[in-house]
């Protein structure tokens, strides 16, 4: 098959041992970013099995309507970025593990060390050090603190034992079977969403980007919050209302943030807001970005490719697919398994 992989930034794929599963298929790697749909449309026009590296590029239906070749997105976790409905009707299988019981540890661990460079100033003590500086502030410890997690999921549910390790009081906020969990897991539920926000000397954001969490955070949420406390996202950056968090830190509350998101990425412009604001501490979507969690990611993207190949594909997200190339796209079935094959 021709397979492409998108945004791989540092070329990092080819280095990776899994790299190995897809010998014999011919691959084809680009290392910048390109969101322009003629550019996509002239790099993929070949392309049978195509690599996506989370939601760097979107993959919409007027590109996908010039990719007469495409058979198959291959891909990890969730799938806002892609036009689900459109890969159904063109006959292309998106195939994307969903990796349960797997946290992104690599994540948590970022969302850790934001936490302790945004409480201690540690990129503002460096810089101003490197200035010629010796101590410009004061900073915070976590000790006896409470931390707020906003989604007792795979990851936030890591991020709450690295609280209660640092013995921070830890408090939690999410739908309604997450927080059934986090009581069974020991931790306390905040009253309302309210109380959560006006307590919590910490919240970190995780959550899934879905309609249902697009801009569940307010801007009435950021003014409950404390002048003193500091939000984190190392989720999504919709998951906060648009310009609420500028707005918020401008206005004192929280009065700290530490994010790895943006809303669009990847973030060129040096003015961008919140990489001009003191009391914020920015990361270039980094959360996953280890050469131990892209093993684990691409072992299962491979894994994907090999399984298409083989007439068995998994983990796929849009099965009707396969009727719409039966119903009306003959001219796809000659490379697609027929479905009594899957």
């Amino acid at each position: 098959m021709n397979v492409s992989i998108l945004d791989d930034y540092h070329d990092t794929l080819r280095t990776l041992e899994c790299f190995k599963k897809l010998s014999g298929h011919e691959i084809k790697i680009w290392n910048d970013h390109v969101q322009d749909v003629d550019a996509l449309a002239r790099r993929l026009r070949d392309t049978e099995a195509l690599v996506l590296i989370r939601e760097r590029t979107e993959i919409r239906a007027p590109l996908l309507h010039r990719l007469d070749k495409l058979r198959l997105i291959s891909q990890r976790s969730v799938y806002p970025h892609i036009d689900i409905e459109a890969c159904t009707r063109r006959g292309v299988i998106v195939s994307s593990s969903q990796h349960p019981g797997t946290p992104s540890y690599a994540a948590a661990e970022l969302t850790w060390g934001l936490i302790l460079a945004a409480m201690r100033q540690v990129p503002q003590q460096m810089s101003a050090l490197k200035a010629g500086k010796w101590q410009i502030g004061v900073g915070n410890s976590l000790r006896g603190k409470t931390l707020g997690i906003y989604g007792y999921g795979r990851i936030g549910s890591v991020v709450a034992g690295y609280g209660k390790a640092f013995g921070m009081n830890v408090l939690v906020w999410a739908r309604q079977g997450s927080l059934e969990r986090a009581r069974s897991d020991g931790y306390a539920v905040a009253p309302s969403k309210e109380a959560f926000f006006s307590k919590c000397d910490v919240i970190s954001l995780h959550m899934r980007l879905v309609e249902g969490t697009r801009g569940i955070v307010t801007a009435a949420d950021l003014a409950r919050m404390k002048p003193t406390a500091l939000l984190v996202n190392t989720s999504r950056a919709p998951l906060i209302e648009p310009d609420a968090l500028v707005n918020a830190l401008r206005a004192g509350r929280p009065g700290i943030a530490a994010v790895d998101v943006y809303e669009t990425e990847p973030v060129r412009d040096t003015d961008h807001p919140l990489l001009t604001m003191a009391n914020v501490v920015c990361t270039p979507h980094i959360g996953y970005v280890t050469s131990d969690e892209y093993y684990l990611q691409f072992s299962d993207i491979f894994d994907q490719i090999l399984a298409y190949a083989a007439g068995t594909p998994i983990h796929v997200v849009n099965p009707e697919s396969l009727a719409s190339v039966q119903a009306g796209r003959s001219s796809l079935t000659t490379s697609l398994p027929v479905p009594g094959e899957f």
